[in-house]
């Protein structure tokens, strides 16, 4: 194939997106660093399908569009540590091609080294044997006078690279493994290539072994990211800020957002400390232990046969994540603001093991994409039933009935009885000056919705919780309060239980973007 123009480029990453599609799951079960939560190739084909949407909006006929929607994309929907290093690799690349007319041999050379220089420039610490190796193997390969030839050449360099990573990082050396993030890229360089070949996607590998068991189950913290706009500071000045809660830290930036990434055991504390220098747009915390004691699950080494039924929930916020978890669900990242996808949904279904699964998609955005994943599910044998649960409320009130020892059919009454009498209540701010219902918003002001209704405004976000507490209480016994970032904790659970004695009260932090709290009425 002759040199690419701009159409070009982003025809082959999109192709090679699909290309890696296939290979997530194999990556998946390859990861054990830095942690062992089991989540490197999800991580990558989000990062890469955001690259991709950016690229479906962007004028294919502009490299520097098309090298725009490549950075761009992969930095706002970067996600996890091989994603955000990923992005900055794509960043780099991006920018060695952004003012050509057209791809040549020569520029893809460039564009592979400048990649893999930028994804060491972005990590505080580099580490040897990762991602960053594969990159700087592929770049150092890099050779030939057709970009045919220089994708292969790379991809021999980034394949010499993968197999040596065991030698630079232990751990991968214990469970047996090659880095996962190291073999998502030269996955990716497979996909590029494949498109000057026009060869057809490959069959998904089956995959007979997962890494992840070679580790006991222990206390490995919280992977936390956050996504801020408006941010005027120095990036070195917000790594520095939020270096000393955790390792495998990740700050990076372009066009006024910041993405962070970091694994710590104060997530709170982080984000509080982050927040300071710009408006939170996303936040994502998820217990890698927890995520690890899946995995193992999944992989049968708790040695125990799988349940007739299994779970998957819906949850934002990483306080009704642990929520659901703690209740047998396995969960999908999602809510109000970042519905997932029929895909994402897909990618639960087939990780638990029981042949049976109840679907609580938690939002009334989320059950199209529900139902269609429902019936996609059929084709690799798993029977779906799904409860279309339409607030965060109504499916943690169901998923308290779960019991993975039961069929479908016998938990389904109970849990829809459950999901009907709870309700849940949401206060947040208005985005834009309205008036609904009757009632008259302004922007920024505290507002109340109940079962996802506007039922009322007020002065403070506390003030609206206990007026939204009040009208819906009569016949409830229980309160629990999930608080979000921007709110006010102290004393919240001394206010509740002295204003409202008849209800037992529990507040926990954790609560959802774009949320000042989020609360269960049972």
């Amino acid at each position: 194939m002759a040199d690419w123009g701009p159409k070009e480029v982003a025809e082959a990453f999109r192709y090679a997106t699909d290309w890696f599609s296939v290979y997530v799951e194999e990556l998946n079960a390859l990861n054990v660093y830095p942690v062992p939560d089991g989540d490197t190739g999800t991580n990558m084909l989000l990062t890469l399908e955001a690259a991709r949407r950016e690229l479906d909006l962007a004028d294919p006929s502009r490299m520097s569009e098309v090298a725009r929607a490549l950075s761009y994309g992969a930095l706002l929907g970067a996600r996890g540590n091989s994603g955000v290093i990923l992005s900055q690799i794509l960043r780099g690349f991006a920018e060695a091609i952004r003012k050509a007319e057209r791809l040549s041999p020569p520029l893809l050379i460039q564009a592979l080294r400048m990649g893999a220089d930028t994804g060491y420039k972005a990590v505080m610490k580099p580490v040897e044997g990762t991602i960053l190796t594969v990159a700087r193997g592929a770049a150092e390969g890099a050779s030939g006078s057709t970009l045919e030839e220089v994708l292969e050449t790379a991809l021999e360099g980034a394949r010499q690279a993968l197999e040596k990573t065991p030698e630079l990082l232990p751990v991968l050396k214990r469970a047996g493994v090659v880095d996962a993030g190291g073999a998502g890229y030269a996955r990716l360089l497979e996909g590029l290539l494949g498109y000057t070949r026009r060869l057809p996607l490959p069959d998904p590998p089956k995959v007979e072994r997962y890494a992840q068991t070679a580790f006991a189950a222990e206390a490995y913290g919280y992977c936390t990211e956050f996504l801020m706009e408006g941010v005027e500071a120095p990036i070195e000045e917000i790594r520095q800020a939020v270096a000393p809660f955790g390792e495998s830290l990740l700050v990076v930036g372009a066009e006024g957002y910041v993405k962070g990434h970091i694994h710590t055991n104060d997530p709170d504390g982080l984000l509080a400390a982050a927040a300071r220098f710009g408006r939170m747009v996303r936040t994502k915390v998820e217990d890698m232990s927890e995520q690890h004691t899946e995995i193992l699950a999944m992989a049968g080494a708790l040695e125990e046969a799988p349940p007739p039924t299994a779970l998957v929930a819906v949850a934002q916020g990483y306080g009704l994540v642990k929520a659901f978890r703690s209740l047998g669900a396995r969960v999908v990242a999602g809510g109000q603001t970042d519905n997932p996808s029929v895909e994402d949904l897909l990618l639960a279904l087939r990780s638990v093991p029981s042949p049976k699964v109840i679907l609580l998609p938690n939002n009334p955005n989320v059950l199209m994409a529900a139902q269609q994943a429902k019936e996609l599910a059929q084709s690799f044998g798993k029977e779906v039933h799904l409860l279309p649960t339409r607030t965060m409320g109504a499916g943690l009130a169901a998923a308290i009935r779960f019991q993975p020892e039961l069929s479908p059919e016998e938990l389904l009454p109970e849990m829809e009885e459950a999901a009907s009498r709870s309700a849940t209540l949401e206060v947040t701010w208005a985005s834009r000056e309205a008036e609904l219902d009757g009632l008259k918003v302004e922007k920024g002001q505290p507002i109340g919705l109940l079962e996802g209704r506007l039922a009322l405004v007020g002065k403070t976000p506390k003030e609206v919780l206990k007026a939204l507490v009040r009208t819906a209480q009569e016949g409830k016994e229980v309160l629990t309060v999930f608080y979000g970032p921007n709110a006010e904790e102290e004393g919240l659970a001394e206010e509740l239980a002295q204003v409202f004695p008849e209800l037992v009260v529990e507040v926990l932090p954790g609560g959802p973007e774009p949320y000042a709290y989020l609360a269960v009425l049972e």
